[in-house]
């Protein structure tokens, strides 16, 4: 059976948007991260920081490593694999119990991160990160 994907079609720019999008995606992420631990930027409505050892602050600790991991775009794959469970549990244990639909129990941005960072972690960094570069200084 072939491969139905028409590869043909493919720009010299499409790894550069996949670098593009895991850095945006990680520093959305990121942000969440510094939210939760560093109060920057500050709590929706006011709300206060996780208590340390809470599951909200041991998300942000995930957050603010995973972030930055996929931002600079070093150990990707697995941080990026990290991070995509970290948002399905997100999801299951903080969204799912409210209500059955994702845009109705606020899950849906956890719903998408869990699957750009699934989708990262199998089709990597992209050219524009510490790990292509220590590839190419390997090579």
């Amino acid at each position: 059976m072939s491969d139905v994907t028409d590869h043909s079609t493919a720009t010299p720019w499409a790894p550069r948007v996949l670098s593009i999008l895991r850095i945006m995606a990680g520093l959305l992420f990121l942000a969440h991260g510094t939210q939760k631990i560093l109060g920057f930027p500050g709590m929706a409505g006011g709300a206060p920081m996780p208590d340390a050892m809470t599951l909200s602050w041991l998300a942000g600790v995930l957050e603010l490593i995973l972030g930055a991991l996929i931002v600079l775009g070093l150990l990707t794959r697995p941080a990026a694999f990290l991070a995509s469970g970290e948002m399905a549990a997100a999801y299951f244990i903080g969204h799912a119990p409210r209500d059955f639909y994702p845009v109705l129990n606020g899950g849906d941005a956890a719903i998408l991160y869990c699957f750009v960072f699934l989708y990262l972690s199998v089709a990597g960094p992209g050219p524009w990160s510490l790990d292509a570069l220590m590839r190419r200084r390997d090579a």
